[in-house]
């Protein structure tokens, strides 16, 4: 338990070293991370490459912001997206797009956990639960 313990800390530590100055998870900090890993070689290395790797998904989810719609967004339309939640979240977001036929207008938004539904099939089935 103690050693389960230490990676787990060990792995957070490493997410926080991923991180630039705005505090946003970049390919090169991860690539320094990696590399530092090897030099040092520690004892559980594939248990805590695999939990660097966990909470390394999981950081990147909460700095996506996936934003399904029924049409291709422009790429100004995403920037806005990606600005307005960068000011929700107080950190850097990035706004990345996904095509969803089902949503007939508007928009579906979800950063990390948290989904924001602004689209037609959203407002309609709401109005169906409410009804029944």
């Amino acid at each position: 338990m103690q050693r389960h313990k230490k990676v787990i800390q060990l792995a957070k530590k490493m997410v926080v070293l991923s991180k630039d100055s705005a505090g946003a998870i970049t390919e090169e900090r991860v690539k320094e991370v990696l590399a530092g890993l090897r030099q040092v070689q520690p004892r559980h290395h594939l248990l805590l490459v695999r939990k660097y790797l966990s909470y390394l998904r999981r950081e990147l989810a909460l700095q996506t912001a996936v934003v399904a719609s029924p049409a291709v967004l422009s790429p100004e339309s995403l920037d806005g997206i990606a600005q307005h939640f960068s000011k929700v979240y107080d950190r850097p977001i990035q706004a990345v797009a996904a095509e969803d036929a089902s949503l007939i207008a508007g928009v579906r938004v979800r950063v990390g956990d948290d989904s924001y539904d602004a689209s037609v099939s959203g407002r309609l089935q709401r109005l169906a639960e409410r009804v029944q």
